[in-house]
């Protein structure tokens, strides 16, 4: 058994998604964990289904995998200037949950977008979203892989070594922090 539990949460739903290529990558550098991956496909949040049928158990799930890891990284790809509908879905549903599971969990954003900023925008939308819940947003190094689409060998490795090296730097902090809880 692994010293630490990893919660990977990417916000594509794509099977071939760049973010969950990113993802991959964060999880071997980050090194040892018993890993998990969070499933986003959740009905939409509806106060009306909320009230007259309760919280789905998917997102009692998708909290408990939230509490129970040390460490959180979640990529998401950037649409229309913010991260994805199905994260921001996710984490709405998550914040109807009377227990915050977020609270003080360490957690790495990382984004791989089509364009030069790397998906900048979406990530300081998700750290800006992460706010309420009072989780431990590593603040950097930023991981922001522009040309996604151009950023990987065949075998899905990053090919930048500046990429490398921040991601690498990133899960060396997240993984300092999750060994301080």
């Amino acid at each position: 058994m692994a010293e630490y539990s990893l919660l990977l949460i990417c916000g594509s739903l794509r099977a071939a998604s760049l973010n969950r290529k990113l993802l991959t990558q964060a999880e071997r550098f980050f090194g040892p964990a018993d890993s998990e991956t969070a499933d986003l496909r959740l009905p939409l949040y509806d106060g009306d289904v909320e009230v007259g049928q309760g919280i789905p158990e998917a997102v009692h799930e998708l909290a408990r995998q939230i509490g129970r890891a040390d460490a959180v990284i979640i990529a998401s790809p950037e649409y229309n200037q913010s991260f994805s509908g199905v994260l921001k879905n996710a984490l709405d549903w998550v914040s109807r949950l009377p227990e915050n599971p977020w609270q003080d969990k360490p957690v790495a954003v990382i984004t791989a977008a089509a364009g030069r900023a790397g998906g900048a925008r979406s990530q300081y939308a998700l750290r800006l979203a992460m706010l309420p819940f009072r989780a431990d947003v590593i603040a950097g190094p930023e991981v922001l892989v522009a040309a996604a689409s151009k950023a990987f060998d065949e075998s899905g490795q990053l090919i930048d070594e500046r990429y490398n090296k921040a991601l690498r730097g990133l899960m060396d902090s997240l993984r300092a922090r999750a060994g301080r809880r």
